[in-house]
């Protein structure tokens, strides 16, 4: 959420970052809202102090025998006024937060410009893609033809975009899964957590994915409406939800692996073949909370920490600068980091690397105070490191040989007992 301060103050600077994103904010609306709150806080501020004063008349009056009947319902009025306009500001007051909630996080000065994906700013490459000597297959092709992938009867089981996995694949993805959580965890300096798959819709709210993507969310029917996590950014980020930590605990780096559940609304026709846009998929997330000072050289080194897993897995990879157009809602600054898959001939997402800046924290309320101090927003950030199924989309296009063997990545065969081909 925006600083509703920066939006009194100064909404011309408000005006120019949102049309950055192709956003015309309605300044007109929230003038209004302003101006009624501010009548209304004023009008029950003048008749609290009318009351104050006329509770106290009533009580002197009382003292010297007095009649105050006139005095009373003089009182009662004011409160048949005051209870009014606390109903009233309660609703403009309302009315306030979700014109908030629907307004995106400003982009920071250093996200180039842009309307969306074909003006983002690629920043780096790492690798060049293998030569191959043949045509190469994608991840389908291969897997169904070893007889390890199953989309036919995942769709029997389920429906569409979602997947079995048999064998050494299955294998494979659980030796990935391990792999990046003992790299972030004992290289990286991250603390692994465990935590819910379901959540409820206030940490949906913290982090931004509610109201704005209420239809890309599964959720549950029942006495209470739990949701199925679309990441484990959600619950690991809530975890500072309402609390005050201490300077000395800072930074906070968590990692942790969950499925993912999507419904991928707005998505259709798109990516409908293969891993690449399940329903149901496997992440491995990075999360950092960390004082605002230090948070834009912690977004370089949270994305170097993804980054290392395409190292150590030895798979071509560029990083891209998102344009502001192209920037997730609650984000002030994303990299995206694209692996190369050579069934598609062509760079594909597998990582993005986000600063929030103090958006998602003001929603949380996710604070941080040195001694004596005032507590202060802390920043958040986050980013897959990586998001599992594309990573096996990665290993099996770029490790194919011309007969369909699977070669298995040096730092991944101790987790396949020795295993060195998937055949």
């Amino acid at each position: 959420m925006l600083d509703l301060k920066l939006l009194r103050h100064d909404p011309e600077h408000v005006t120019k970052r949102l049309q950055l994103r192709g956003l015309d904010w309605d300044r007109a609306l929230f003038a209004d809202l302003e101006a009624r709150r501010k009548s209304l806080q004023t009008d029950s501020e003048r008749l609290q102090a009318e009351r104050n004063a006329l509770a106290k008349k009533i009580g002197q009056s009382r003292a010297q025998g007095l009649d105050v009947s006139d005095l009373m319902q003089q009182a009662q009025a004011i409160n048949e006024r005051l209870q009014a306009d606390e109903g009233a500001l309660a609703v403009v007051q309302g009315q306030l937060e979700q014109h908030l909630l629907t307004l995106p996080n400003l982009p920071h000065d250093s996200v180039p410009p842009g309307r969306g994906e074909e003006d983002n700013v690629e920043v780096r490459r790492h690798g060049q893609p293998r030569a191959m000597n043949f045509t190469a297959r994608d991840h389908v092709d291969l897997g169904e033809a070893l007889g390890l992938l199953d989309l036919e009867v995942a769709a029997k089981i389920t429906g569409a975009r979602f997947s079995v996995l048999k064998g050494g694949l299955a294998r494979l993805q659980r030796a990935l899964t391990q792999f990046m959580l003992d790299l972030h965890s004992v290289e990286h300096g991250y603390t692994e957590v465990y935590v819910p798959y379901l959540v409820n819709a206030d940490s949906l709210r913290g982090t931004g994915q509610l109201p704005k993507f209420a239809e890309d969310l599964f959720v549950l029917q029942g006495e209470r409406p739990y949701y199925l996590i679309p990441t484990a950014e959600v619950p690991v980020t809530n975890l500072l939800r309402d609390s005050i930590v201490d300077a000395a605990q800072l930074p906070l780096k968590w990692v942790c692996h969950t499925p993912c559940f999507r419904s991928e609304a707005g998505a259709y026709g798109k990516d409908t073949r293969g891993l690449i846009r399940q329903h149901q998929f496997e992440k491995v997330e990075l999360v950092q909370m960390v004082p605002p000072s230090q948070s834009y050289a912690v977004l370089e080194q949270l994305t170097a920490h993804a980054e290392e897993v395409l190292r150590r897995l030895d798979l071509p990879y560029r990083v891209v600068s998102l344009c502001a157009g192209d920037l997730g809602f609650s984000a002030a600054k994303t990299y995206d980091i694209e692996v190369w898959l050579p069934g598609q001939s062509r760079y594909r997402e597998i990582s993005s690397c986000s600063n929030f800046e103090d958006f998602q924290a003001r929603r949380l309320q996710a604070r941080w105070r040195t001694s004596g101090s005032k507590p202060e927003l802390l920043h958040t950030l986050n980013g897959s490191g990586l998001a599992v199924g594309r990573t096996l989309v990665a290993i099996l296009e770029n490790y194919q040989d011309e007969s369909g063997r699977i070669a298995i990545p040096d730092c991944l065969q101790s987790y396949m007992r020795g295993q060195t081909h998937l055949r």
